[in-house]
C-alpha cells in the first residue's frame, strides 16, 4: 500500500550524519561499522531505495538547526544566522537530489496529485520521492523576511519549537509561552499559509498557539500522553483540540515515546517489547477520540537521531511500514480506514490547506 510519512530528517542524515542515503541501508551500515561518534551508527533504517521499495512515495522532509544560548546542554548553533546557514545547506542537498531525479519537491495541489498518481498507477516504478518541506524548530528564522524567503524556497510547514526553549516558543522539556516574537511568527505563517506543526510545543506554548493561529494545523510526529506519560506526548485534551482544528496526527516510532520507562542507552527494543503494535495503539487512541479514522496518520521520525537500537524490534528498515496495514486489519480496521491512515488523511489535509 502507498505510504505518506509525515516526518523524516533526510537532509540532517545526509549532512550531519554524513550518510549518502542513495545507497542501501546495508551499504550505509557497512560504511559506519566501527564508528562511535553517534549512538545509531551502523543501525540506520532509512534510505531512498528502501523508501521506494516500501512505497513511501511522499514524505514531509525537514530542515532543522537549533540556536542555543551559552551554557545550554543542548546541541546547536551559537547564533540564529549560523542556524539559518545550516538550513540553507540542507535545502541545497534537497535541490541536488532533485537535480539527480531522486526527489521532487511538492508545494501545490497539482504537484501533489501528479506525484500520488505516478505512484498509484505504477507502485513498483523507480519514481522520485516526493517531499513537502518542513522546518522543525523556527530558531533559524532570523526575521520575517527570512520566513518569506523560506516560503519562496518551498517551505510549507513549520514547528515553532523543538527541544528546550526556542527563539519563538518553548518546546519539549521546557515551559513557557510564545511571547511577542512567537505571536509575530504565527501571524506571518498565517499570512503565507504555512502549516503550523504543533509537534514539540510545550503545553503553554501549544495552547497559546491554538488561541493565536487561525491557519491550518497538524502534528507530524506525536504520540499519546495517556499511553506514555511525558510532556513530549499529547494529552487527550490536546488531541481533541487538534481534531477540532482538522489536524492529522502522525504516530511516531521512537521507542521512548512508545513504552513507559525507556532509558536511553540502556533499554533495548526486544526486552522492552517495543513493536509496531504500540504504533497501532497510538493510532487507535486518536481514532477512538475522534470517532473516526480521519485524523490519524504516520510520521515515523525514523533515523531522527536514533536507529535500530531505539525503534520497534519488528522494523528492520522503513520498508517494514508495509506491515502496518495488516496490523490495523487485525485490530478491526476496514480497508477505507487503513488507506486513510496510511496516506489519504495527509493528502486530504494538504488539498484543503492549499485550495
Amino acid at each position: 500500500m502507498f505510504v505518506f510519512d509525515a516526518h523524516l530528517d533526510l537532509s540532517m542524515n545526509a549532512l550531519e550524519w554524513n550518510r549518502d542515503i542513495r545507497k542501501s541501508v546495508a551499504e550505509i551500515r557497512k560504511l559506519e561499522k566501527g564508528l562511535e561518534d553517534k549512538p545509531d551508527r551502523g543501525k540506520n533504517t532509512v534510505c531512498l531505495p528502501e523508501m521506494r521499495r516500501g512505497k513511501i512515495g511522499i514524505c514531509v522532509a525537514t530542515q532543522i538547526a537549533r540556536y542555543v544560548k551559552p551554557g545550554s546542554l543542548l546541541p546547536g548553533w551559537q547564533s540564529q544566522e549560523q542556524a539559518w546557514a545550516q538550513t540553507q545547506g540542507q535545502l541545497a542537498w534537497y535541490k541536488v537530489m532533485e537535480d539527480l531525479g531522486e526527489m521532487t519537491q511538492i508545494t501545490n495541489i497539482d504537484q501533489l496529485e501528479n506525484q500520488l498518481n505516478l505512484w498509484l498507477e505504477n507502485p513498483d516504478g523507480d519514481h522520485p520521492i516526493g517531499y513537502v518541506l518542513s522546518l522543525e524548530g523556527a530558531d533559524s528564522i532570523v526575521s520575517m523576511k527570512h520566513l518569506e524567503k523560506s516560503y519562496s524556497q518551498g517551505l510549507r510547514a513549520l514547528g515553532p519549537a523543538h527541544y528546550g526553549p526556542g527563539v519563538y516558543a518553548f518546546g519539549t522539556d521546557s515551559e513557557g509561552g510564545l511571547g511577542k516574537k512567537g505571536r509575530e511568527l504565527l501571524k506571518e505563517m498565517e499570512n503565507l499559509n504555512i502549516i503550523l506543526d504543533a509537534t514539540h510545543l510545550c503545553d503553554e506554548s501549544f495552547w497559546e498557539a491554538m488561541n493565536n493561529f487561525q491557519g491550518h494545523v497538524w502534528a507530524s510526529h506525536s504520540n499519546c500522553r495517556a499511553l506514555v506519560p511525558h510532556n513530549r506526548q499529547f494529552a487527550d485534551e490536546q488531541i481533541k483540540e487538534l481534531i477540532n482544528r482538522g489536524a492529522v496526527i502522525g504516530g511516531a516510532l521512537d521507542a521512548w515515546m512508545m513504552v513507559p520507562g525507556w532509558v536511553r542507552g540502556k533499554s533495548n527494543p526486544v526486552d522492552e517489547h517495543v513493536s509496531l503494535i504500540q504504533l497501532i495503539d497510538n493510532i487507535d487512541r486518536v481514532c477512538q477520540i475522534a470517532g473516526n479514522s480521519l485524523h490519524s496518520g504516520i510520521g515515523t521520525d525514523l533515523d531522527g537521531g536514533f536507529g535500530k537500537e531505539q525503534c520497534p524490534h519488528d522494523l528492520e528498515t522503513i520498508t517494514d511500514l508495509q506491515k502496518v496495514p495488516g496490523l490495523l486489519k487485525e485490530r478491526g480496521y476496514k480497508e477505507e480506514d487503513i488507506e486513510n491512515i496510511m496516506y489519504k488523511n495527509w493528502i486530504r489535509f494538504l488539498k484543503n490547506a492549499w485550495k
